[in-house]
């Protein structure tokens, strides 16, 4: 490693805002023990008093409120997630939706105003400035979508992708070895000596891509990862991301508008007004010619209080407003709107 990132601790971090440092390398590990593939709960940040229920990431009534001079703006409201280990998922919305925030709160730059939110054991709404700094170190990986973010320009590819190790105390052979490797996965070995400004914009999110995974985090978020690249470009970027969660086994959330994207998961979170409002499930099925294709089937979400939103077309085909009728069948329930309200009595609903 060069000269270059000797005094380390002085540059500003590509996953943070801009003017912020990086805090103290975590010291190395004590009795020479290979670091393990998932970062332990005590790994610099303090573990969650309770075990998460059901997923790698458990939002549980998750609140964030804004003040704006004399404004209050709710951007959650009461919004319940659960993402499983390993999954690859889309998580997509409007303009305003919250989905920004819920990432924001997600990757330890923001805490929750109520309810609460869990990564890999850790409560995010429970972490000092330190253990939060830690969190995002040893616990997550992050890709924005402007590769300025993720890449610090005077570095080469190399460099960027020990550098997380390098503030980790991991040792100069185990970090060479490691960057070498992850840079060979996301098919830049030969490209390893050049900086961000000699690679191509498809390549610094490869590179970003290894950054985030240098120091074996439990979970992956991308923040609109191909938002800037043409559409060739980000299929390859895409593919890269499907590869790294089918091999390494490393939970990747992604944050699109790209519907193209968001068809190529899984699982696809739609979050509307604060709150998961669907969701999309994907599995291959095979025709009666031998055929393999993809079966999508949406899925409006029952959060823990019984609470759901209706599809927006749904609703307006309907003309629901204010309150409906329900039935409960012996496998479903039934929705009507009010039609006394609709032609202008109060009746009694029956």
């Amino acid at each position: 490693m060069s000269d270059e990132i000797a005094e380390i601790e002085d540059l500003p971090s590509p996953a943070e805002p801009t003017g912020r440092r990086f805090g103290r390398a975590v010291p190395p590990r004590s009795g020479g023990s290979p670091a393990p593939d998932r970062p332990s709960p005590d790994s610099g940040t303090r573990a969650a008093k309770t075990a998460p229920i059901g997923g790698v990431i458990v939002c549980e009534n998750l609140v964030k409120i804004y003040k704006v001079a004399d404004l209050e703006v709710v951007a959650l409201q009461g919004l319940d997630l659960v993402v499983d280990p390993g999954e690859f998922v889309a998580v997509v919305g409007a303009s305003g939706s919250g989905k920004s925030t819920l990432m924001s709160i997600l990757g330890g730059l923001d805490v929750p105003s109520a309810g609460r939110a869990t990564v890999a054991g850790h409560d995010l709404g429970d972490m000092g400035r330190r253990e939060r700094t830690a969190y995002r170190r040893n616990v997550i990986g992050f890709v924005w979508q402007q590769t300025g973010r993720n890449l610090l320009a005077y570095l080469t590819a190399r460099q960027n992708v020990e550098l997380p190790m390098l503030l980790n105390g991991v040792p100069r052979g185990e970090r060479q070895r490691r960057a070498t490797d992850l840079l060979g996965r996301v098919g830049l070995a030969d490209r390893g000596n050049h900086r961000p400004e000699r690679l191509s914009g498809g390549e610094q999110q490869r590179t970003a891509i290894a950054v985030a995974l240098a120091n074996r985090p439990a979970v992956v978020f991308a923040d609109e990862p191909t938002g800037e690249l043409d559409s060739a470009t980000a299929h390859e970027v895409f593919e890269l991301l499907r590869t790294v969660n089918q091999e390494l086994g490393v939970t990747i959330v992604v944050v699109t508008h790209d519907p193209l994207v968001s068809e190529q998961v899984s699982r696809t979170i739609a979050i509307r007004d604060g709150r998961t409002s669907s969701e999309t499930l994907r599995r291959s099925a095979v025709n009666a010619g031998g055929d393999q294709h993809v079966i999508a089937e949406e899925y409006a979400v029952l959060d823990r209080v019984g609470r759901l939103q209706l599809p927006r077309a749904h609703v307006e085909a309907l003309g629901l407003e204010r309150r409906v009728r329900l039935a409960l069948e012996s496998d479903h329930i039934s929705v009507w709107p009010d039609l006394d309200r609709r032609n202008g009595g109060e009746g009694t609903g029956e």
